[in-house]
C-alpha cells in the first residue's frame, strides 16, 4: 500500500484525480490503524447486534473497488475476489461468525490491494472523465451525478463510514481508539 499516491498527473494537471487518490491514501493508512490491531480470534465478532464487525466492514468495503474500476474503464485491473461476495453486499445482514466470512488473513490483504489498484488507476485516469455523467443508476446517480462525485464517494466518504463502524465497533471490543 502506499502513503501517497504515485502519480503520471501533478496535482495542478489533475487536481481532481489527485486530491480523490491523495484523500484515498490517507485513509488506508488509517484503515490500517484501526484493522491491523484486531485479534483474528474477534475480527467477525458481533458485540452488539446494531454494530458491524471488521470482518463485514471490510469485505463489504473490498468489493466496491472492482466495481469503480469497472466505471472507471480499467477492467485489466478488475479480479476475482477470493470469497464469496453476496454475503458482503448492500442490504447483507452481518451476523455471528458462522463460517460465512473468510477470516482476517484473507480479508485485509484483498482490501488494501484493491484500493491500491484504484490508487494505481487515478495515477493516469483522464481528468475530464471526472465531468461524465455518472452511469450508475438510482439514487447513486442522483446524489453524485458526475463519474467524479461517484468515485470521490466511493473511494473516500464510503470508506470512512464503514471504518467508523469498526472505530464503534472497536471500543465495545474494549480494543479503544486508534487514534
Amino acid at each position: 500500500m502506499t502513503t501517497a499516491p504515485t502519480s503520471a498527473h501533478t496535482p495542478a494537471e489533475a487536481p481532481g484525480c489527485f486530491a480523490i487518490a491523495r484523500c484515498l491514501s490517507v485513509t488506508l493508512e488509517y484503515a490500517k490503524a484501526v484493522l491491523e490491531p484486531v485479534p483474528e480470534g474477534i475480527f467477525a465478532h458481533l458485540f452488539h447486534p446494531q454494530v458491524n464487525h471488521p470482518a463485514f466492514c471490510v469485505g463489504h468495503l473490498a468489493i466496491y473497488p472492482n466495481k469503480a474500476l469497472g466505471l472507471m474503464g480499467r477492467s485489466d485491473l478488475v479480479v476475482t475476489l477470493p470469497f464469496d461476495e453476496t454475503v458482503f453486499q448492500d442490504g447483507a445482514p452481518c451476523v455471528e461468525q458462522d463460517g460465512r466470512y473468510p477470516g482476517k488473513e484473507v480479508l485485509l490483504p484483498v482490501f488494501f490491494d484493491r484500493y491500491a489498484a484504484v490508487v494505481e488507476a487515478l495515477a493516469t485516469f483522464p481528468e475530464a472523465r471526472l465531468a461524465d455523467a455518472n452511469p450508475m443508476e438510482g439514487r447513486m446517480r442522483e446524489m453524485f451525478p458526475t463519474l467524479g462525485c461517484a468515485l470521490n464517494f466511493l473511494f473516500n466518504n464510503h470508506v470512512m463510514m464503514h471504518l467508523g463502524q469498526v472505530s464503534a465497533w472497536r471500543r465495545l471490543a474494549g480494543l479503544g481508539s486508534a487514534m
